[in-house]
C-alpha cells in the first residue's frame, strides 16, 4: 500500500467570507433600513404636473356643480361645460333676443362664454379690498396724486394734477383719510336695482330686514313704492349726473351715505357742502365685466362690506324685452341678457343670490348653490393652477397678490370733509357707520381686522388679479 492511501482524508476548511463581501452585506442592509425611514420622515414630493392634475380635478368637480345649480336656478338658462374653466351659459331657443347693438350690427346673442376660474379669484378678492377711494390709496399709489388723482375729477383742464393743491381741494370734500368702512362690518346686505319687474312682487318688508341696503341713482324711496323696494335707506351709489339732483332725493334720510361713481367737479362738490350725508367717492375700477351699470358696481361696493348679498330688481327672468324702471317709464338701458346670464353666474359662484318674481312663492334654500366649503376649495385650486401657469410660488394668503406696498400713521388726516364746510355738514351723522370702532364691529368683521392685520388692500385697474395696493396702518413712533 502506498504511503498515500494510508493517509486518512481531511475534511474541507470552512467557507470564510470575504472582506469585500461583508462590506456588501453592509451597504446593501444600511440602504434598506435608510429606505425604511425615509417613508416615515421624508414623504415624496409630487410634481408638478401631478399637483396641477389634483387641481384640475378639484375645478372640474366644481364645474358640475356649478352646472347643476344653474340647471337648477337658471330660469331658463343652461351651461356647457368646456373644461375645468371654462363654460357656456345658453338661453333657451327662441328666446326673444330684442336688444340690437348698434356697434356691431347685431342682436344681442343667446349664449356666454365665462372662465369660471377667473371670476371666482376676482370676486373672492373683493371681499377684502375697499371699495371707497381714500387719502392714503393716493399717497401710497405710485405717483397716485399726478397721474389717478387727475382721472376722478372732471373740468381739471389737464391729464395730469400737476398743480397738487389744486386736485387736493377739488377732493378733499369727499376724501377720508383712510376706509370708512371695514370687510364683514354687515351680515346680511340687499343691493336694489331699479327694473320695473319689481312692481311684480312685494319684496319690501325682506329688503327691509337686512342690515344694510344699498341704492342706485335717483331710485324713489317713499310709501309709493315701499311695499315692493321698502323703506330702509343706508348706501346710494350714483353717477356724476344723478349726484347733481340728490338734495330733493336724499331728503328726509340724512345719514345715507352717497356715493359718487365715477367722477367730481366743481357743481357736485357745491352740491355735496350743502348735503348733511356722508359722501364719498368710488374706488372699484374694474373693465371688461360680463354685466355694466351701476347695479353692477353696488354689487361690488356690498361685496366690499357684506357677507350675504341679496340682490333685488335686477331682471333676472326670462321673456324680458325692454328696459324698465319701478318709477318711471320704459327706455334703452343695457344689455339684459348678458346681464342675467353673468347674474346667474356668480349666484351659482356664491357671489350673490337673487331674487325675482319667478321665484316669489320660492322656499329659502340654497343647497343647489356650491357649499362655502367647496368655494373656498376651488378658490384655491384656481390660484394654484394660476400660478403655476405663470411660474409664481402658490403661497395662499390676503397679501398674495399685493403690487404696492405702503405704510401709513392710522391717526393721521381729516376723517372727512374739509374745514369750509357748512355747520350742517360738520355736526352730521357720519359715525352710524363711519370708521367705528374696532369693538363696536360684529365679531366676523373684528375677526377678519385681525387676519389682515389691520392692512387695507385696494384694486388698482381693472380685472388685474396682481395688482393690489396694500397700506399697513402703524404709528410713525413704533
Amino acid at each position: 500500500m502506498s504511503r498515500a492511501s494510508s493517509t486518512p482524508q481531511q475534511p474541507p476548511p470552512p467557507h470564510r467570507p470575504t472582506v469585500a463581501l461583508l462590506l456588501g452585506l453592509a451597504l446593501v442592509f444600511c440602504l434598506s433600513v435608510l429606505s425604511i425611514q425615509s417613508s416615515f420622515t421624508a414623504p415624496r414630493v409630487p410634481s408638478r404636473l401631478e399637483v396641477d392634475a389634483e387641481q384640475v380635478r378639484e375645478l372640474s368637480g366644481f364645474q358640475s356643480r356649478v352646472q347643476q345649480c344653474v340647471a337648477s336656478r337658471g330660469l331658463g338658462l343652461t351651461a356647457d361645460i368646456v373644461d375645468h374653466c371654462k363654460l357656456v351659459l345658453k338661453f333657451p331657443t327662441g328666446t326673444n333676443s330684442t336688444w340690437y347693438n348698434a356697434q356691431f350690427k347685431i342682436f344681442e346673442p343667446l349664449e356666454y362664454r365665462y372662465d369660471v376660474c377667473e371670476t371666482i379669484l376676482l370676486w373672492e378678492q373683493y371681499r377684502n379690498v375697499t371699495t371707497v377711494l381714500t387719502r392714503e390709496y393716493l399717497d401710497v399709489r405710485p405717483d397716485g396724486w399726478l397721474d389717478y388723482a387727475a382721472k376722478r375729477i372732471a373740468q381739471l383742464g389737464a391729464k395730469k394734477c400737476y398743480n397738487r393743491t389744486l386736485c387736493e381741494e377739488l377732493l378733499s370734500v369727499l376724501l377720508p383719510a383712510k376706509p370708512p368702512f371695514h370687510p364683514r362690518q354687515f351680515a346680511t346686505c340687499a343691493v336694489v336695482g331699479n327694473s320695473g319687474d319689481l312692481l311684480k312682487t312685494e319684496f319690501g318688508r325682506e329688503i327691509d330686514a337686512h342690515d344694510a341696503v344699498f341704492r342706485d341713482n335717483e331710485a324713489p324711496v317713499n310709501k309709493k313704492y315701499a311695499k315692493y323696494v321698502g323703506l330702509k335707506r343706508d348706501f346710494r351709489l350714483v353717477v356724476r349726473g344723478a349726484a347733481r339732483n340728490m338734495a330733493p332725493i336724499l331728503n328726509g334720510s340724512s345719514d345715507e351715505a352717497l356715493i359718487i361713481k365715477s367722477l367730481t367737479h366743481k357743481e357736485i362738490n357745491a352740491v355735496i357742502k350743502e348735503l348733511p350725508n356722508p359722501v364719498y367717492l368710488f374706488q372699484g375700477i374694474v373693465l371688461r365685466r360680463g354685466a355694466k351699470g351701476t347695479g353692477m358696481k353696488s354689487i361690488e361696493l356690498a361685496l366690499s362690506m357684506c357677507d350675504i348679498v341679496d340682490v333685488y330688481g335686477f331682471t333676472v327672468d326670462p321673456g324680458y324685452t325692454e328696459w324698465t324702471r319701478y318709477f318711471s317709464a320704459p327706455r334703452k338701458g343695457h344689455n339684459p341678457l348678458q346681464g342675467r346670464a353673468y347674474y346667474q353666474l356668480l349666484e351659482c359662484l356664491g357671489v350673490v343670490r337673487l331674487h325675482s318674481p319667478m321665484r316669489a312663492q320660492r322656499v329659502e334654500d340654497w343647497s343647489d348653490v356650491p357649499s362655502k366649503e367647496e368655494i373656498k376649495r376651488a378658490h384655491a385650486a384656481a390660484f394654484r393652477l394660476k400660478k403655476h401657469e405663470i411660474g409664481q410660488a402658490d403661497e395662499l394668503g390676503p397679501f398674495s397678490n399685493c403690487k404696492v406696498w405702503g405704510t401709513v400713521d392710522p391717526d393721521y388726516g381729516p376723517v372727512s370733509g374739509t374745514s369750509d364746510m357748512s355747520e350742517t355738514r360738520r355736526n352730521s351723522n357720519y359715525s352710524k357707520w363711519e370708521l367705528l370702532p374696532l369693538e363696536k364691529l360684529r365679531n366676523e368683521a373684528q375677526e377678519h381686522h385681525a387676519q389682515m392685520g389691520g392692512v387695507s388692500l385696494y384694486k388698482m385697474d381693472g380685472n388685474k388679479l396682481d395688482d393690489l395696493v396694500c397700506v399697513r396702518h402703524e404709528h410713525s413712533s413704533g
